[in-house]
């Protein structure tokens, strides 16, 4: 990732959504050729010289303390995962040679027999996956539950499932699966996928996987380009399954914190309710449809790390 555009490119992007009514600098200057803020503007909310300001803006943020991206976080206006982006971007830019040569030999996280046991151990629908959004490991019922992207021709025998491929390389596939929460699922992928660019720069199976769906979807393209990074950590989601129909599941993002990079998502129904006896029913069918289905996804041996 070319981390001097990527910090460009988000603080215009940033810089240009806000309007001088939400930050009470009122509207002046007259005709303004710029949509959002004007440089001057974010530089006079957080308290920096213009020059310097437009010195972050190019993509320069060596040398950048925390105090000042503090500032520049509370001026734009950032939520925390654009908070921690930006930290991120700083990260990056203040690493030295040694540290970007060893980021960039990192091996892949991957999916720890133990690990694979709690998931199996596990009464409801749940996976791990990565930052990329390969799916590592899943129980029966979380295979059940994704039985649309295991069965999609986007995924490669003997690779991972991989979300944001299902998305938009099987856009039908995925607006069926996802109704009409299809949209927010694409956006939410896309952030996600940038949130993990300015984490881990150097990964080039990210590189790979971003350069593949923008060459091959335009919907990719035109999110990845909004600069919008986002947190998945929990929420609702609504399935249209084919097996089963409609399941309207929570779901709880949880880190592995002695696997950086790998979180576990588990899904739940409230009780009572037809989502609930929707996942038995996914359990009865899981049980004589996908029983013989492997859990943990076979890593291609020619695919190199990181």
């Amino acid at each position: 990732m070319d981390l001097r555009a990527e910090t460009r490119e988000f603080l215009t992007t940033r810089r240009g959504r806000l309007s001088p009514e939400r930050t009470n600098l009122g509207a002046y200057g007259g005709n303004r050729r710029v949509p959002g803020l004007r440089r001057e503007e974010v530089a006079m909310l957080a308290g920096v010289s213009i020059d310097y300001y437009t010195r972050m803006e190019r993509g320069n943020l060596a040398g950048v303390s925390e105090a000042v991206l503090e500032s520049l976080a509370e001026a734009l206006q950032l939520d925390e995962a654009e908070r921690g982006h930006l930290s991120d971007l700083a990260r990056a830019a203040n690493a030295s040679g040694a540290a970007r040569s060893r980021a960039r030999r990192l091996p892949d996280a991957v999916l720890r027999p133990s690990v694979l046991r709690v998931v199996e151990a596990l009464a409801a629908p749940a996976f791990v996956r990565n930052g990329r959004l390969d799916v590592l490991g899943a129980n029966l019922l979380g295979r059940a539950l994704y039985a649309p992207l295991y069965d999609s021709p986007t995924r490669t025998p003997g690779t991972p499932v991989n979300t944001a491929r299902f998305q938009f390389l099987d856009p039908g596939a995925a607006r069926q699966f996802w109704g009409q929460q299809a949209d927010r699922m694409a956006h939410d992928a896309v952030a996600i996928l940038r949130a993990e660019a300015g984490h881990n720069p150097y990964d080039r199976r990210l590189t790979d996987l971003v350069g593949e769906l923008s060459t091959r979807s335009e919907d990719f393209r035109r999110l990845w380009a909004s600069h919008d990074v986002r947190y998945h950590r929990s929420g609702t989601k609504v399935f249209h399954h084919p097996a089963v129909g409609l399941l309207e599941l929570d779901y709880e993002a949880l880190l592995l914190p002695a696997d950086p990079g790998l979180q576990l998502n588990v899904y739940t129904a409230v009780a009572g309710t037809p989502s609930a006896d929707g996942l038995a029913l996914l359990a009865s069918w899981a049980a004589t449809t996908l029983v013989d289905r492997p859990a943990l996804a076979t890593p291609d041996p020619t695919m190199e790390t990181r």
